[in-house]
């Protein structure tokens, strides 16, 4: 599976505003929702849901990275998009650090292996610490889109 396979690139932010994890939510969230990969009346529930996984343990999985994600019956396929913070938002990480990238990903309810194997490319590619620091250093939405299309190419060390 490859970021193309379920990266919105629409949705892409290269600067997010939010300096709090429930804040970095909505505003991912409501960036595919302006991509309309969302129906707005899901919008909360969404939000709500990725919250609810966040209370049994934070996505922020260390070294500025974190993977909020959720299954959702709103969704029919793989939906995900990525954004960087440039300030950081405390996201209660394992390592206390304050999180710069986030990959967020919403699977449909009956498609956990698509979901996994989502979270796996993704935690592959982010153990690459090259790929990090030039998502963490992109300054546009093209840029990040680039560095994903290498990621998918293998065009990092992972």
């Amino acid at each position: 599976m490859k970021f193309a396979d379920f990266i919105c690139p629409e949705a892409i932010r290269a600067d997010l505003a939010a300096v709090d994890k429930e804040g970095a939510i909505r505003e991912i969230v409501k960036s595919l929702q302006d991509a309309g990969k969302i129906d707005p009346g899901e919008n909360e529930s969404i939000v709500k849901a990725i919250l609810k996984r966040e209370e049994l343990g934070s996505t922020g999985i260390g070294r500025g990275v974190a993977v909020p994600h959720t299954k959702h019956p709103s969704v029919d396929r793989l939906l995900a998009t990525v954004a960087v913070s440039r300030q950081g938002v405390d996201f209660t990480s394992l390592d206390g650090e304050t999180v710069h990238l986030f990959f967020l990903l919403i699977s449909p309810l009956d498609r956990p292996g698509d979901h996994l194997r989502a979270l796996e490319n993704i935690s592959r590619q982010l153990r690459d610490d090259t790929f990090c620091r030039f998502l963490k250093q992109a300054k546009s939405q093209a840029d990040i889109r680039t560095l994903l299309a290498e990621a998918d190419n293998n065009q990092f060390g992972s």
